[in-house]
């Protein structure tokens, strides 16, 4: 079990770094949305074009970069949304369980899923060099691939997450606060 715990902070730490880094493309989206609001506010009255397809296109891809790299981020962290109607006053091994068979039976096998599904599109994608339709527009490939980057991080964390609630059920970790701490 030591080894197991020794992976699940491996895959913690590369994706609580990934996840950090991430953070910081949200200034980014924000500045560039601001910009493409007052640059075509402002281009009304100069005549001139002060914003671009370009800008905008980038703007959703930071968004798809902050969704697909902070997913993993989010579940390491105990982020994502969930109804915790009963949950929430369960004991912490029940809780683990819970989320062992979460993880197992359906957020692994769903990632699986969207990799295989989107694979093909993902491919076709990169042999033809997709690119945007609008004018000044960007390529389509680099993010599509990051489909695939941002789930394949997020069966990674749900590997460690896994981990970490066998170890509460066996009795190799204490309590659920440890389990982030790990």
């Amino acid at each position: 079990m030591e080894r197991l715990l020794k992976l699940s902070r491996i895959i913690d730490a590369c994706n609580e770094c990934i996840g950090r880094y991430t953070s910081w493309l949200v200034l980014v989206m924000v500045t560039l949305g601001v910009w493409n609001v007052v640059g075509r506010w402002l281009g009304r009255f100069s005549g001139s074009n002060l914003t671009s397809n370009a800008y905008i296109e980038a703007q959703w891809y930071i968004f798809d970069l902050v969704f697909l790299l902070g997913a993993a981020y989010a579940l390491k962290h105990n982020e994502h949304v969930r109804v915790d109607i009963f949950y929430s006053n369960w004991q912490r091994k029940r809780k683990a369980l819970a989320d062992l068979v979460g993880t197992v039976f359906f957020l692994i096998p769903f990632c699986i899923m969207v990799i295989i599904f989107s694979w093909d599109a993902i491919i076709a994608s990169w042999r033809i060099w997709e690119a945007s339709p609008d004018p000044g527009g960007l390529p389509r490939y680099p993010i599509k691939a990051m489909i695939i980057v941002g789930f394949v991080l997020l069966i990674f964390q749900g590997i460690s997450e896994a981990i970490k609630n066998l170890a509460i059920l066996t009795g190799k970790l204490e309590s659920q606060e440890e389990r982030h701490d790990v």
